[in-house]
């Protein structure tokens, strides 16, 4: 294959194997705020993250003030921000002054500290600090920058929001051009947080992906409320998890309402790994809680009424009554019995062994 089942961020597996990787995304969540940024990665940390992640933008390196001041309105979740689109990337910028302190910080907490550049000078910037890069939907078709990220030689996580396969194959090419290392996740990109959203999430593209790239990471960038779509992703064999994180999800700002919060977040990552235990390796066997069950609930060849060695068995002799010691005769061996004398005395009631017959 030319990508890895496997990768390592900062000395964690990932793969299909291991538990799923949390990253908490803050995203603008810290209202500017570094203090509140610190904090948020506490939290996270706290509430069982693996990763917390920021967004690195510049209002004037993403959008275009003239662009969308010509749109003719403002659409899906911008339509609910009061102000230009411009002003709203402009005020909820990351200070790149922060780099440094939100990394130690992370460290501190006990998490890997990640974000998504958003330019170049994000990714020269921010790359002394990162384990892994995350990629945003929104970028999926510039492969001249996934490129530029995938070059850096550190792990890539790509979000397929508002794409075709074809974008997907496309962006894909442009990671694995230059790096094996690469989580492709799948990704609804409207954040209004309606319950409308769940029914074009459509997580089964996740089977596509892995049909069309065997072995391949996947993961699930996620902003619907609640779990519900993690649980299936992971069922479905994602092992990268991405929801955006808040302290607050009542605050002004325009991340966070669809958030999860440190209560969510703990609820989600605990039910997680109760899925993750009961899917299992897929071997059908009988398991080693499941012992005891096996003769409580089986049945086995049992005597009608009391019996002499030397006598015959009949079909009127036998019945198949639980439980099942082991070793009795099963009821799909009944026939074996049929027919056949009995080599010992038995009970009426008792469990008939296979060599008790000749």
């Amino acid at each position: 294959m030319r990508y890895d089942s496997a990768i390592h961020i900062n000395g964690r597996e990932i793969s299909i194997t291991e538990p799923t990787y949390f990253i908490a995304d803050v995203a603008s969540n810290h209202d500017g705020d570094i203090g509140r940024a610190k904090a948020l990665i506490h939290l996270a940390a706290e509430a069982g993250a693996d990763a917390v992640k920021f967004q690195h933008f510049k209002a004037e390196k993403i959008v275009s003030d003239f662009g969308f001041s010509n749109l003719g309105g403002q659409f899906s979740h911008q339509a609910q921000w009061g102000k230009p689109i411009f002003d709203v990337y402009r005020q909820y910028e990351c200070n790149r002054d922060w780099n440094e302190v939100l990394a130690e910080t992370a460290r501190v907490a006990g998490v890997d500290f990640m974000t998504t550049p958003y330019d170049a000078e994000a990714v020269e910037q921010l790359d002394p600090y990162l384990p892994a890069y995350k990629i945003g939907s929104g970028d999926i078709t510039w492969p001249a920058f996934i490129e530029l990220i995938a070059q850096r030689g550190k792990p890539v996580m790509l979000a397929s929001g508002a794409s075709t396969m074809e974008d997907v194959m496309r962006a894909v090419e442009a990671v694995l051009a230059h790096n094996r290392r690469f989580v492709l996740m799948q990704c609804n990109t409207n954040y209004t947080g309606d319950l409308e959203n769940f029914r074009h999430i459509n997580l089964r593209v996740l089977q596509s992906f892995a049909l069309a790239y065997p072995g391949m990471l996947l993961g699930l960038s996620d902003h619907t409320p609640g779990h519900a779509t993690v649980l299936g992703a992971v069922a479905l064999g994602a092992r990268v998890v991405e929801k955006h994180f808040t302290d607050d999800n009542a605050r002004t700002g325009p991340d966070h309402a669809f958030s999860m919060n440190p209560d969510s977040w703990r609820d989600m990552v605990l039910r997680c790994r109760e899925l993750e235990y009961a899917l299992g390796d897929g071997c059908k066997r009988v398991e080693g809680n499941e012992m005891d069950t096996v003769v409580l609930q089986r049945r086995c060849v049992r005597l009608v009424g009391p019996k002499k060695a030397g006598e015959r068995l009949d079909a009127g002799d036998l019945e198949c009554l639980r439980p099942a010691p082991r070793g009795a005769l099963p009821p799909y061996r009944l026939n074996e019995a049929l027919g056949r004398t009995l080599a010992v005395d038995k009970l009426a009631g008792d469990c008939l062994y296979p060599g008790e017959v000749t």
